[in-house]
């Protein structure tokens, strides 16, 4: 008589894995072909143009991203998260595509070379806003700590094979091939999102761009009239201001300054991607069990920034990747040990104004910080200010500890963590509720 009820369960939980793995897959695809990329562009125009042309395009690639949240968040209330990372890795293959026939047919010309990057950032907006909250919404929340973490894996094995496919794609077919190689790992990625169902629930009419002005003017509002959430938010804006340089732009400067090969510099993004992917399958839940979250998040930040300081002083390619390896070890021990929490904290019907307060903050944080490098570059050298930027990352990780509530936070299990915000502070959206229009 019980039979019916454990098929559909068993039927149920089939389904649910299918989704799982084809939105893993395709987002694994988003980063191999964004990390391929991500490898050739910086080696393409660090030698065609030099540190400065380099500075000028993480600047330019920050300061765009920044307006593509503004621009791109409110679209996914008209379609949807899974038709959003659909949509975009075809978007992505195309601008990927146009990108390798520049390669291919024109050289390398500054100008083009950032108008493509900016169209790129556009799209990766509309992309992020869903791939980095999907699985919140798509995966039931005793089984997100292990998608998560199954996520985190994926995308390190992707930041492994995405430069050493880049690597052996100058090697073998030029800077042009190794282009054309990232658009069709985009396209692959779309394919893949074919096979995740729609949302059954979605189409609404976007929002005005005045609506979502006022949508994201109220997901601040709320950001800082948490404690946690606002301490949170500025500690990482400081944090990221230097990081970003650190894991980004000054890897490239930092090998060229040292006379390696473009091989070289897929090796040692791999690296630090072999570290992410070592602190993402073993590294964050073995120190976590054995330190405690608090201890882990504050001890591998201060690590982390000090093994950038390390990359950035390190004589020799072999040093250097030794010190990549650590500080990917320590960024996803530290990034992966709260997002959980976090993630699972945010009350659901704010979770994409958010995101978006976040991401914004990041993206200045991330033009920022290029920046600053750009015109340190012009008084000192690449090591020296490589270096410095990882000691500034370490001295803004103790800003944790006057973070309100953080280290309670950490403590709760996941069932306690879950809508934590709307517990804690319910006036805080209590009256954005009763505010909103109907």
């Amino acid at each position: 008589m019980h039979a019916p009820p454990p098929a559909l369960n068993r039927d149920a939980l089939s389904h649910a894995h299918r989704v799982l793995r084809a939105l893993l897959l395709a987002d694994g695809l988003l980063s191999l072909a964004s990390l391929a990329e991500a490898a050739v562009l910086p080696w393409w125009i660090a030698n065609q143009g030099g540190a400065s042309a380099l500075a000028g395009f993480g600047a330019a690639m920050a300061a765009a991203t920044f307006a593509a949240v503004l621009l791109a968040a409110p679209l996914g209330d008209k379609w949807g998260k899974s038709a959003q990372i659909g949509r975009a890795s075809c978007l992505l293959a195309i601008l990927g595509a146009a990108l390798a026939g520049l390669a291919t047919h024109s050289g390398f010309r500054l100008d083009a070379v950032l108008l493509l990057g900016c169209a790129q950032m556009l799209v990766w907006a509309f992309a992020d806003q869903a791939r980095n909250t999907i699985l919140a919404e798509r995966v039931a929340a005793e089984a997100l700590p292990q998608a998560l973490r199954w996520r985190k894996t994926g995308l390190s094995l992707s930041g492994i094979l995405g430069p050493l496919l880049a690597a052996a794609g100058v090697r073998w077919l030029g800077i042009s091939g190794a282009l054309w190689m990232a658009a069709g790992l985009y396209l692959l990625a779309g394919l893949a999102m074919a096979w995740v169902p729609g949302e059954t629930s979605i189409r609404r009419q976007a929002l005005r761009p005045r609506a979502w002005m006022s949508e994201l003017a109220e997901g601040f509002r709320a950001k800082w009239r948490m404690p946690m959430e606002r301490g949170w938010t500025l500690v990482n804006f400081v944090l990221w201001i230097f990081q970003g340089p650190s894991a980004g732009m000054l890897i490239p400067l930092k090998a060229h300054a040292l006379g390696l090969s473009g091989d070289w510099l897929g090796n040692c993004l791999a690296a630090l991607s072999l570290g992410v992917l070592l602190g993402s399958a073993f590294g964050s839940q073995w120190l976590a069990a054995r330190l405690g979250r608090y201890r882990v998040r504050l001890g591998v930040g201060l690590l982390e920034g000090l093994a950038f300081a390390a990359a950035g002083f390190a004589p020799s390619g072999a040093w250097l990747l030794g010190a990549l390896l650590a500080a990917g070890f320590c960024n996803a021990a530290m990034s992966l040990v709260g997002a959980t929490h976090r993630s699972l904290a945010l009350p659901k019907d704010y979770r994409v104004r958010l995101y978006a307060v976040s991401a914004l903050c990041t993206q200045t944080a991330g033009a920022i910080g290029p920046a600053l490098v750009g015109a340190a570059l012009l008084h000192w050298s690449v090591g020296a200010v490589y270096g410095a930027a990882g000691l500034l990352m370490m001295a803004s990780v103790p800003g944790m500890l006057w973070v309100p509530r953080f280290r309670e936070f950490l403590t709760l299990n996941h069932e306690q963590a879950t809508d934590w915000y709307r517990r804690e502070y319910p006036q805080v959206f209590g009256e954005a509720v009763q505010t909103r229009s109907p």
